[in-house]
């Protein structure tokens, strides 16, 4: 993958990309196979999980067993380099010495992003889910509908390889035939649940995952995303024979040297950099948008981490995609004449109603798992089932003590041991030798855990503001966040680990465990929000096009934009956005007004 450094840059762009992720990812894709011109800023070094993911080690060969360290703070088994909770020299602040106020700042200083670290859950929002308002009047709508960005899921879904079924539940939408992969098997524990949930009315049916399970129809595929420009379908193409099918090696959350599962660096970037069409710069630090006299966008100053020097690139249009915290950062941090409060900033929302999901979990010990025949179930590397939310009418009738709803994920099966024992201390009660493997080989596979990923209603005490006084490294303001769940997450979190106790119970098991708390925000990772979309200026930061209202050429193309976050994940959305907006700045490009 061609990379260049600052002074290989050229002078002038179509379009500056900050960013790698799933939002910048995809938009450099769409721009550069339309034949727009980008350069795109990653504050991270290169990463190539061609040569550097760590597929075919046991877990038990893990550095330290797996065991999470300064460096490495998702341990082994995370394919994030250079990045985490905390970073040297780039601190965070927080507004409340409150430990249950604490909000905790994942960052992915690499290529790719956080797409090296995340699940790969790709869920479709449902069409509530862009009019909560509507439905309940808390928090926002979107000044779009599903219908609007049901196209671009669609067009993700191809692209990227999603594997899934169609279940035609309430709100939790069906793809189009034939664009799904087909979902792997459930494991034991899975189908066990599966059977026994039914009795309580919960549906587990297979998760969307991105992970191919079987390869792409290169020969069909790039004709539907890319109709009447036969040199864009053959780049698609080519790229989509260099990925191979899983087969059910080791966890996606290393990384895939054979490009199966999806990171921005294995499916977005290759086909970009091979139309020529975009520059990557690693380890460019972005510090502010710069805006001319007329109030346009002409570039941005980045600070180069290797040479520690301010750099400059120029273009016609700036798309922001650093991930929803950074995106927030450089508004605020990008000062001038017009916009002394940060750009976009002027009716002081930029850093407002940052949302996370809600996270709560809890574990188990089922006997019917005990003593299964040795058999291997890693799988796709993440979970085949899920529940989605199934209390839609309760809800909305006013049953529930909360308004919006959850989804959950679970574990429980007998993947290969990662070194450490396979049995707490009271399951073992003291055995050695013989009895200890008799009881390892017993108990082994039957826990399991079941965790919430539930909405969050947007609440005007989560935001983030820049600290008056504590600069980064290289002297640009840090964020400094606030945060406080509502009496809504709450009452949702204590709903959701209910129906996890119930769920173990109904399968004959005992209860041994979990979270019983819920989560500190940011701690599921999926913050969205701080600079919301709406039809109204004097209420949002952006339109429905995820361009500024204040600044014409600037877009935002990760999760920023979000005026409401789901029960569903996030991923899938920011690129079916960003997918979106890339095709607005095309066409805007070809009347001449970008």
């Amino acid at each position: 993958m061609p990379i260049i450094t600052s002074n290989q840059a050229q002078a002038d762009y179509d379009v500056i990309i900050v960013g790698s992720g799933a939002g910048g990812g995809q938009m450099a894709y769409t721009l550069t196979l339309a034949g727009l011109k980008c350069v795109m800023l990653e504050a991270g070094r290169n990463y190539v999980p061609e040569t550097e993911t760590a597929m075919f080690q046991r877990p038990g060969q893990s550095p330290l067993l797996g065991t999470p360290t300064p460096d490495k703070q998702a341990g082994f088994s995370d394919a994030t380099v250079d990045g985490g909770w905390d970073m040297p020299g780039e601190p965070y602040t927080q507004g409340s010495d409150k430990a249950e106020e604490r909000f905790w700042w994942w960052r992915a200083r690499m290529l790719g992003g956080r797409t090296n670290h995340w699940g790969r859950m790709s869920l479709r929002n449902g069409p509530y889910d862009f009019k909560p308002r509507s439905r309940d009047g808390l928090g926002f709508d979107w000044p779009i509908g599903y219908e609007d960005i049901e196209p671009y899921y669609t067009k993700v879904e191809m692209l990227i390889g999603v594997y899934g079924s169609n279940e035609g539940l309430e709100n939790t939408p069906n793809s189009p035939p034939g664009v799904l992969l087909p979902p792997p098997k459930g494991r034991a524990a899975e189908l066990y649940l599966q059977k026994h949930a039914k009795k309580l009315g919960i549906p587990v049916i297979s998760i969307h995952r991105a992970v191919l399970t079987r390869p792409l129809d290169a020969e069909t595929i790039p004709a539907r995303l890319h109709p009447g420009n036969a040199w864009a379908q053959k780049i698609v193409a080519d790229s989509m024979r260099s990925r191979a099918a899983c087969f059910w090696a080791t966890d996606c959350h290393r990384g895939c040297s054979i490009r199966a599962n999806y990171q921005s660096t294995t499916v977005h970037l290759p086909p970009a950099m091979a139309t020529g069409n975009l520059d990557l710069i690693p380890n460019a630090h972005a510090r502010e948008v710069i805006v001319g006299p007329d109030g346009r966008a002409t570039g941005v100053l980045y600070i180069d981490k290797t040479t520690g020097r301010e750099e400059r690139v120029k273009a016609k249009a700036v798309v922001l995609a650093a991930s929803s915290g950074e995106t927030v950062r450089l508004l605020l941090n990008s000062k001038g004449n017009q916009s002394p409060e940060g750009i976009g900033n002027r009716r002081g929302l930029v850093g407002k109603y940052v949302m996370d999901s809600v996270g709560i979990s809890v574990g188990g010990q089922i006997p019917a798992l005990e003593n299964l025949p040795p058999h291997n179930e890693d799988g796709a590397g993440g979970p085949h089932f899920y529940i989605p939310w199934w209390l839609y009418r309760e809800q909305h009738a006013g049953k529930l003590n909360f308004p919006r709803g959850y989804h959950v994920e679970f574990n429980g099966s007998r993947p290969m041991p990662g070194g450490r024992s396979p049995l707490s201390e009271d399951l073992a009660k003291g055995a050695y030798g013989t009895r200890f493997k008799e009881a390892a080989r017993r108990y082994y596979g039957s826990s399991v855990g079941y965790t919430c990923r539930g909405e969050q209603i947007p609440n005007e005490h989560c935001y983030a503001d820049l600290d008056p006084t504590v600069k980064d490294r290289w002297g640009i303001p840090v964020l400094r966040w606030h945060w406080k769940w509502s009496e809504h997450e709450r009452n949702q979190a204590a709903h959701a680990a209910d129906t996890f106790k119930s769920l173990i119970v109904a399968m004959g098991g005992t209860v041994r465990g979990g979270q019983p708390a819920i989560e500190n925000g940011g701690r599921v990772i999926h913050e969205v929000g701080g600079a919301i979309m709406g039809d109204d200026e004097k209420q949002s930061v952006c339109n429905r096009w995820n361009q500024t209202w204040q600044v014409k050429n600037l877009f935002l193309a990760d999760g920023a934009a979000f005026a409401s976050n789901a029960d569903k994940n996030p991923t899938l959305t920011i690129m079916a956005l960003a997918w979106r907006t890339g095709d607005y700045i095309i066409e805007q490009a070809k009347k001449g007004t970008l």
